[in-house]
C-alpha cells in the first residue's frame, strides 16, 4: 500500500463481509480465508480517530499562512494503530471519489490519500523518496533533496492529495542530526502541502519525537489519539467485553453459541492485556482451529492452546480451568 496503485487496490476493494442470514454457506476454503482477512472491528480509537480526522480536514482547508493541524496516533505494540490508520484512509479515499468522481476516460484519476512508512533509520532524503515513490514520481541519484521535494510537493498538490498518512513515526530521533533533518523536513512539507497529516507509531509520548524545540513544535501542532488497550471497564460500559461481542458476532463457523466469548471477557482481558491486535489474532486462530478440527466452535479450551504473539505471552497467564 505504499504506492498509489496498491493503496487504490486496498481502498475500492470491497473488504470482506460477515455472513447473513439467507445467504449460502461458504466452503470451508472460503471460511479459512474469510477469517484470515477478517472484518475490521470498529473501536473507539477508530471512532475518535475518523472524527478527528474529519474535524482537521475541514478546518485546515482553506488555511494556508501556516502549517494544518495534524494528528497523532500512539499506544503500544499490537493495539491497532495501523488498523485505525488504514481505516480510516480507506473513508477519507472513498468519500472523495463519491464526491468528486473521475471525468469519463480521464486517464489520471486525483490521489486524495499517500500512504507513507517511515524506513529504518531514515534520513530526509531517504523519506522523501519514500513520498515520490508512492506517487511514482521519477527520482536519480544524482537528484539532490530539496529536487525531490519540490517535485513531490508539485505532484502532490496537482494531484489533490488531501491526507497524508505516516506510519512508524517512532523510528525518527530528533536528537540525532539525520533525524533533525528528517523532522525538519516534515514539518517543511506540511506548511507546503494543502493536506492533512496523521502519525502513527509505538508510544510516541515516551520518544524523543515530544522533546525539545522540534518536538515541542510537532507537539504544538499535533492532536493526540491514544490507540491503547482496551479497559475492561469504563463508567458503566464494558468496552472490552463489547468488541469482543462484535468479533464473535462476525464468525462464521457452524457450532459456535453466541455469547460464548462474552462471558470469557476477564479472561481474553487478562490473556492480550487488552491489545485489540491480540486479541483478534487469538479468536482468529481459535476460528481456524475450529474448522479444521472439526468442532465449528470457540470454547475456552480452544483459546487456551492458543500461542499468542511473544508479547501478549510475556504477560502472567491466568489459571484455566478446562
Amino acid at each position: 500500500m505504499t504506492t498509489w496503485q496498491g493503496w487504490q487496490h486496498f481502498a475500492t476493494t470491497d473488504p470482506v463481509s460477515p455472513p447473513q442470514p439467507g445467504d449460502p454457506p461458504r466452503s470451508t476454503d472460503e471460511r479459512l480465508a474469510y477469517h484470515s482477512a477478517f472484518v475490521t472491528i470498529r473501536t473507539p480509537a477508530i471512532s475518535q480517530l475518523a472524527t478527528q480526522v474529519r474535524t482537521l480536514m475541514i478546518l485546515g482547508r482553506h488555511q494556508q499562512t501556516t502549517a494544518r493541524p495534524s494528528l497523532i496516533v500512539t499506544g503500544p505494540a499490537a493495539a491497532g494503530k495501523t488498523t485505525a490508520l488504514l481505516n480510516v484512509g480507506r473513508a477519507c479515499h472513498l468519500a472523495h471519489i463519491r464526491k468528486s468522481p473521475p471525468p469519463p476516460g480521464s486517464a489520471h484519476a486525483a490521489a486524495p490519500v499517500a500512504y507513507v512508512l517511515v524506513p529504518p533509520g531514515a534520513t530526509a532524503k531517504t523519506l522523501i523518496t519514500e513520498f515520490a515513490r508512492y506517487l511514482g514520481i521519477p527520482v536519480t541519484t544524482r537528484m539532490t533533496q530539496t529536487q525531490i521535494t519540490d517535485a513531490v510537493c508539485h505532484t502532490y498538490t496537482a494531484t489533490g492529495v488531501q491526507l497524508v498518512l505516516i506510519d512508524e513515526i517512532h523510528r525518527l530521533n530528533p536528537r540525532t542530526t539525520t533525524g533533525a533533518q528528517t523532522a525538519d523536513l516534515l514539518k517543511d512539507l506540511t506548511e507546503r502541502l494543502p493536506a492533512t497529516f496523521v502519525y502513527a507509531g509505538i508510544n510516541v509520548t515516551d520518544t524523543p519525537l515530544f522533546t525539545g524545540t522540534r518536538g515541542a513544535q510537532l507537539a504544538g501542532r499535533a492532536t493526540l489519539v491514544d490507540c491503547g488497550p482496551l479497559p475492561a471497564r469504563h463508567g458503566k460500559r464494558e468496552p472490552f467485553r463489547e468488541v469482543i461481542t462484535d468479533i464473535e458476532n462476525a464468525l462464521d463457523l457452524h457450532h459456535h453459541k453466541p455469547g460464548t466469548l462474552p462471558r470469557h471477557a476477564p479472561y481474553l482481558h487478562q490473556r492480550t492485556a487488552g491489545r485489540i491486535g491480540s486479541l483478534t489474532r487469538l479468536i482468529r486462530q481459535a476460528a481456524i482451529t475450529a474448522i479444521h478440527d472439526g468442532t465449528e466452535r470457540i470454547t475456552k479450551t480452544t483459546l487456551d492452546a492458543v500461542q499468542l504473539d511473544h508479547l501478549a505471552e510475556q504477560h502472567n497467564r491466568p489459571t484455566r480451568n478446562r
